[in-house]
This record gives C-alpha cells, structure tokens and sequence, in this order.
C-alpha cells in the first residue's frame, strides 16, 4: 500500500519559499484562494515572511497575490496589504501592477479601516518611483477625505502617503495644498509632520504655490513636536525665497525663539537648520539661505531625512509610555495605544 500523499497548497507554499522555487509559489498562491480560512491566514503569513527576506521576488508573482486583498476574511485581507507594504518599501516594481486592487481597497468604505490604511502606504512607497501609476484624481481624493476619519493609523498611513505622492512628483499636489493645510492642526504628530512634509515638497517644486497656506504654515512654528516646526520653517523659507523679502507688505513671518526648543540633538540639529533657512532666506539672503546646510530647501534632501525624522518622532521618550499621546502602557500589552490607537 502506497502511503505517500500529495502535500497541501500550503505545504508546498512553505517549502517554495524555503527553497525559493518561485513558479510554485504562484502555482500553490492559486489554489490556496479555496483552502480554508485557516490555511489561507498561515499561508499570508508565511508570504510576508517572504516579503520582509525577500521582496524583490514578488516580481514573479504579484498576480497570484492580489486576489487576496478581495478575500472574505478580514485578516487575510490586512495580512495581504502588510505584505505588500513591505514589498512595496523594498521594491515598488514589484508592487506596481497591484495598483488598481490596493486603490479600490482604499476607496471601499466598507473595508475595515486598518485594511484600508496599509493599502494607502502601499501606495504611497509606490508614488515614490511611480508616481504617474499611483497619483490620479481619483486615489488622491480618497486620500485626502481620508485625512477626516477618527482612527489615528489611518490618518498616519493617508497623510505618509500623501507625503509619498509629493515627494515622487511635487506637481500632483499643486493645487490641493490648501486641502492639506487644512489638517495642519490635527491632533496627531505624525500626521502634522507628513502634511508638512509633503507641502514643502511642493514648495521645492512650486514655492509660490504655499502662499495660499502660509498662516497655516507659520502656526506650526510653535507646533510642540521640533520636526514639525523645522518642516514649516523649512516650507516657508522656501516660499520667502521665491517673493523675497515682504516685510513691508505685511507678509512676514514672526519667526518665535521657542520654535528652536527640542528634546534630542537630532531634533535640535533639524529644527536649527530649517529655522536657519527661513531667515535667511526672509533677510533676501539667498546664498546664506543656500549654504545653511546642504540639502535644507531641496526635494532630494526632504526625502533624504524624512525617514531619519519619522523614527525620532515616534521612538519612545520613556519606557513604558505611548511615543504618541504619553498614556501609561501595561506591561505585556498588544502593541497599539488603548488611548490614542496608534502602533507603537
């Protein structure tokens, strides 16, 4: 008698990854779309296994995965958009024909937000590369309604994304900074560091354009995160630079001593520098402006830091503490604030 049997979908899942025999991830991808919830929810998990080692093979078969952001478990859903979070960070090629499902993931009201809100930084790591793919109307007027919503990582991830558009292709949000500004003063840090973020790299682009937001802008200057001023001060010297100085016309910008504060050196270096910038670059001085320090008043020194700022922003000033909202955390907890909601 013959004892051998066939291995499940999810077996042979397991064992091309293992063995990096990507054809028959794409073959046991297929047929586990029929497996149980189980299976299915174990197989998402092993793929984003694969997405954090290996990313770039995603390449062969993104088809075989899309399939599962329309899954009718809600997790195997969220499991789908986290992996191609991580893909997408590493290698946004790979990402690149799985657009439309993310997109339509993001404009389904229906779908849980958190599904939602990885679809969104998704999309966002992909508008870095490919902005013409990911930028439409359409995606970006979901993203920017999003900015309403009540759930704080969901706010974070459209914001992210957001910034990710302009800092891909500035132009795509010329004319929709003055929708942006509009959550300048929203309750969370991160969310008011990427809007920030994402008008100045307009500004490199089109300086003039932020004189609609320029109140919104100069009131983040005493904004009580030091990342979030020195991107205002870095988007207003970029907006100073363009008119030069206006002081006679009542357009200058009241630069406060306490928009220096900060509470690391890092901090300190990056909202010094900026505010350095923008008043030298109010004074009409262009060349001191320019020399400030490299990079300060640039698109590729906006993306260079923005990665470097994020991880201050959300390191935890005390062990034990929400980076986000300063709540006492429980000890062995879920690692999501159950004040504030935000990951941590």
């Amino acid at each position: 008698m013959d004892d051998t049997r066939r291995a499940s979908p999810l077996e042979r899942l397991v064992e091309a990854a293992e063995t990096r025999t990507d054809d028959e991830v794409s073959d046991s991808l297929g047929e586990l779309l029929t497996a149980s919830p189980e299976d299915r929810k174990r197989a998402l998990r092993e793929l984003r296994d694969l997405a954090n080692d290996r990313p770039t093979a995603f390449e062969s078969f993104m088809p075989a995965v899309t399939p599962f952001l329309t899954d009718d478990e809600r997790a195997v859903r969220l499991l789908t958009a986290k992996a191609l979070v991580a893909v997408a960070e590493a290698d946004s090629d790979a990402v690149a024909p799985a657009v439309s499902a993310l997109a339509e993931r993001l404009a389904d009201e229906d779908e849980f937000y958190y599904v939602r809100a990885r679809s969104a930084e998704a999309l966002g790591y992909v508008a870095l590369d490919h902005p013409d793919a990911v930028a439409s109307p359409a995606v970006l007027a979901d993203l920017r309604v999003g900015l309403s919503f009540d759930e704080p990582e969901v706010k974070q991830k459209l914001a992210k994304a957001l910034e990710c558009v302009a800092l891909g292709d500035p132009g795509r949000l010329r004319h929709r900074v003055s929708a942006l500004a509009e959550h300048l003063d929203d309750g969370d840090e991160l969310v008011r560091y990427h809007l920030c973020t994402a008008i100045a790299g307009v500004g490199c682009d089109s300086p003039d354009s932020l004189a609609a937001v320029r109140g919104a802008l100069s009131a983040r200057l005493v904004d009580e995160n030091a990342f979030v001023r020195g991107r205002a001060a870095e988007a207003l010297g970029l907006l100073a630079g363009e008119r030069g100085d206006r002081r006679d016309h009542g357009e200058s910008v009241a630069v406060p001593d306490s928009a220096l504060g900060a509470e690391s050196d890092e901090a300190a270096a990056f909202v010094a520098e900026r505010v350095g910038f923008l008043r030298a670059s109010m004074e009409g001085d262009t060349a001191a402006a320019a020399s400030t320090v490299e990079g300060v008043g640039t698109l590729a020194g906006v993306r260079r830091t923005t990665a470097d700022a994020v991880t201050e922003i959300t390191s935890p000033d005390a062990e034990g503490v929400c980076p986000h909202c300063g709540i006492d955390l429980a000890e062995g907890a879920p690692p999501m604030c159950p004040s504030c909601g935000a990951p941590y």
